[in-house]
Parts: C-alpha cells; sequence; structure tokens
C-alpha cells in the first residue's frame, strides 16, 4: 500500500511539474511579447541574446517532441478525422501553433511508453502479490495515455470561462470605441491592445481577428471564424451582430450595447441558478458533519448521566 501510495504521489508530481511547464512556457512568451513591444517604441532592436533565446533548451525540446509527433501523424496511424478533433482541442484550449498537435501526441506516447516502465521499476523488488504487480504496469500506461486529455480539457475549461468572463467587458469598451468614432478594425486592434492585462486569453482571440480582417478581403469570413474558433454561444452572438452591421448598416453603438447587457443578464442569471443549487449541495455535508456534533452536544451529557446509572 506504501508504494502505491508513493506511486501515485510520483504520478501527481510529474502532472504537475508538466502543467507548470507549460504556465511557465506561456509566461516567458508574454515577458518576451513585452520586452520586444517596449523596445519597439523606443526604436531598438532585438538584442542579440533575446533573439538566440528561442533557440534554447525548451525550444530544442519542443522541436524534437514536435518532430516524433509529426512522424506519428504522418506514418497514418491517426486519422484525419482525430487528428482534426486535436487541433480544434489544441485551439480552444489556448495552445496554437504548427506544432502544437505533434508535442501533444508525443507527451502521450512519452507517457505511454515510460510510466508503466517507471512504474515497474518501482514495484519489481516490492513484496507484493503476482496480480498487483502484472497490472500496475497497463495501469500506469493507460493513466499516462489519459493524463494529456485530462490536462488539456482543464486547460480548455478555463480559457474558456476567461473567454466568457471577459466578453462584457470587450463589447463595452467595443462601444466605446464605436461612438469615438472608430472603423471595426480599429475597434478590435484597440480592445485587443487595452485587455491584454486583464484578459490575455480574450487578447489573443481578437488579435487573431484583427490580424483575419487584414488579410482577408472579405471581413465576414473573419467575423465568422470568431464564432466558430471558442464555439462559444457569446462569441457567435457577437459575429453574427458584427456581420448584421456590415450586411444591412444597422448601427454598431446599439447592437453592441444590446448584446453587451444580454450577456450580463444571463451571466447574472447564471449565478443566481448556482446560488440556488446552494442548499442543496450543503444537505449532505450538513447532515455527515453538522448534525453528529449538534447530537453529541444535545443528546452527550443524558447519555453519561444514563450510563452512570446503570453503572450503580
Amino acid at each position: 500500500m506504501t508504494h502505491m501510495l508513493l506511486l501515485g504521489i510520483g504520478f501527481i508530481l510529474l502532472l504537475m511539474m508538466f502543467y507548470a511547464g507549460i504556465l511557465l512556457r506561456r509566461d516567458i512568451r508574454l515577458e518576451e511579447r513585452f520586452g520586444e513591444r517596449v523596445r519597439a517604441i523606443h526604436g531598438q532592436g532585438p538584442t542579440p541574446s533575446e533573439a538566440s533565446e528561442p533557440i534554447a533548451l525548451r525550444e530544442m525540446v519542443t522541436q524534437l517532441l514536435g518532430q516524433l509527433g509529426q512522424f506519428m501523424l504522418n506514418s497514418g496511424l491517426i486519422p484525419a478525422r482525430t487528428r482534426s478533433e486535436l487541433e480544434n482541442m489544441l485551439t480552444t484550449a489556448g495552445l496554437r501553433g504548427p506544432q502544437g498537435v505533434g508535442v501533444f501526441i508525443a507527451c502521450k506516447i512519452l507517457l505511454l511508453a515510460f510510466l508503466p516502465l517507471i512504474a515497474w521499476l518501482v514495484t519489481r523488488d516490492r513484496a507484493m502479490p503476482d496480480m498487483v504487480h502484472t497490472i500496475i504496469p497497463p495501469i500506469a500506461g493507460v493513466l499516462g495515455l489519459l493524463a494529456p486529455d485530462w490536462l488539456m480539457g482543464k486547460l480548455r475549461e478555463r480559457y474558456l470561462d476567461r473567454l466568457e468572463k471577459g466578453l462584457p467587458d470587450a463589447l463595452d469598451m467595443m462601444v466605446i470605441c464605436a461612438q469615438a468614432g472608430l472603423g471595426l478594425g480599429p475597434i478590435v486592434v484597440r480592445v485587443a491592445e487595452e485587455l491584454e492585462e486583464s484578459y490575455r486569453e480574450l487578447a489573443m482571440e481578437m488579435a487573431l481577428t484583427a490580424n483575419e480582417l487584414q488579410v482577408m478581403a472579405d471581413s465576414r469570413i473573419a467575423l465568422s471564424n470568431l464564432g466558430t474558433r471558442t464555439g462559444l454561444e457569446g462569441f457567435k452572438r457577437l459575429s453574427t451582430t458584427l456581420i448584421q452591421t456590415i450586411q444591412y448598416g444597422t448601427p454598431m453603438t446599439e447592437a453592441l450595447r444590446t448584446l453587451s447587457a444580454e450577456l450580463r443578464l444571463e451571466m447574472l442569471t447564471k449565478f443566481e441558478a448556482k446560488a440556488a443549487r446552494l442548499p442543496v449541495m450543503l444537505t449532505l455535508p450538513t447532515i455527515v458533519f453538522i448534525l453528529p456534533c449538534v447530537f453529541l452536544i444535545a443528546g452527550g451529557p443524558a447519555m453519561i448521566q444514563v450510563m452512570k446509572v446503570f453503572s450503580n
């Protein structure tokens, strides 16, 4: 039992290190972009050390993992439909890039290969039943295969939750920019710049939409991509509203103000629904943890007196 506990703790620590590495890499990239922007404002170019930093150890590891995953993708073992689903999952988790799917596949393969080996090395000299020695490596392999999916699912939930929370504020800012007389493209760029510190995920989506608006000839396609890329109902309604303002010439300010009010009302309704579920959710903890204490305090002295009477 002690060895199983140690194995579980080691697996949890491995997941925590993997998650911390992802967060550290994202923070480092954010600092790099901020430094590049500051130097660009002062008319300076990237320093030689900073220009060579992306070719450091972490980038080399990412390239190796990407090449391994790309080899598996090119081998034909993974169907095109599964690859498309993985790309959509990574996109909605905020992890974009040409090597994203390759790195994800490589992590699954490495965990599937090495976790059973680690489990076997940890438990081979332990006094355990033969059945336990037999089933621990396969269980570790299954956990290694499923761990990246679980982690990406958590990152996706967090990413979409941040997008949903920041959308009303983005709409209010878009209303202010529209009242100031800005066009659709400058509005999206301005919102992306202003929300970079508070809602970085939303700023990334807006910046990507701004780039698509500059590249694509039909702005309706770029706005439609904003809704389909995240899959959130609020972004789909925002893209539909902006497309209708372009197509029919309706005032953008009123449409965005109405949509912002609707989204805030829906968010308030969700909060009220969660608050209404609290009494039901607190019923079981109350019965398990509070009522026994109440019974002990109320009936304890009486039980002690009864025990004394029967003992005499």
